[in-house]
């Protein structure tokens, strides 16, 4: 598995899962808060078998990263020197490599929940770097839009795990709890009061580069919902100038859409976006 090495010193594992067929397009996956990229198996094999070659690499203090970093599982998901910012950053020099790896290709970043808020500020950075992002489980980066926690209050009760907010499949907060390289812990616990407020902002007025978006998130999701979202999708209209933006809500679904009863109907949606807009090489 290759890695580079950050500002801080810190060894960023990642993986290179080339397309199955002739390459399209490139899509560099972010994973969320707490877990790792080894839980996108099924949409990996999904995207490869449909032309997409995908780097996925493991956040600071996440997965193997993580493992690397700190060498104890209890310390999994603390973002450690440089935090936030390091974070984004070492997302950025993995583009670069996409980039440099990848020069005749469209880059497509897609992020999920935390992953999703990091992918929104390195488009503010780097707009004219990707041709196409997608978000999925995201909210607008604002206080009252954005819940850091909380989030299983409406599954709450003497039986519940605790977990219910993820999805409507409880086998899907069982399989997260017994994972070793995820943690359960919130956003404030493992990054600090100072670190959670870096992630509010807003999409940077006129981008200057239209690039279409893809929103993806369940009906019942607690982390933003559809309120945030559609008020999301408003917002890179009206104050990046962004013309091609597409929301999908998914009813009866909660937080991982990706491990969702219906999964295989996201991930068609996910590769119909791609077609339209990337279609396949000969």
């Amino acid at each position: 598995m290759p890695e580079f090495t950050d500002a801080h010193g810190i060894a960023i594992v990642y993986d290179v899962h080339p397309a199955t067929t002739v390459p399209r397009a490139v899509v560099q996956l972010i994973h969320g808060v707490g877990e790792h990229s080894g839980r996108y198996g099924a949409l990996i094999e999904a995207l490869t078998a449909n032309g997409c070659t995908v780097y996925a690499g493991d956040l600071r203090g996440h997965g193997r990263t993580g493992m690397k970093q700190h060498g104890d599982a209890a310390k999994l998901g603390r973002l450690g020197p440089g935090g936030l910012g390091a974070t984004v950053d070492a997302i950025w020099r993995l583009a670069e490599i996409i980039r440099d790896e990848n020069p005749d290709l469209p880059l497509v970043i897609l992020g999920h929940s935390g992953g999703s808020f990091i992918t929104q500020i390195v488009v503010n950075d780097h707009p004219e770097a990707f041709d196409g992002f997608i978000l999925s489980g995201s909210a607008l980066r604002m206080p009252g839009w954005l819940r850091t926690g909380g989030h299983n209050k409406p599954w709450d009760g003497p039986d519940a795990s605790g977990l219910e907010w993820l999805a409507s499949d409880p086998a899907v907060g069982a399989q997260f709890r017994a994972d070793p390289l995820t943690t359960e812990d919130s956003p404030m616990k493992l990054f600090g009061p100072i670190e959670v407020m870096k992630v509010f902002g807003r999409p940077r007025k006129n981008l200057g580069h239209d690039i279409p978006l893809l929103l993806l998130v369940g009906r019942d999701d607690t982390v933003g919902g559809p309120r945030s979202v559609h008020k999301l999708a408003d917002t890179y209209r009206t104050r990046s100038g962004l013309t091609d933006i597409t929301t999908l809500v998914y009813p009866g679904a909660r937080h991982e859409i990706f491990n969702e009863v219906m999964q295989a109907d996201v991930r068609a949606d996910v590769i119909a976006w791609l077609d339209k807009r990337f279609p396949a090489r000969d």
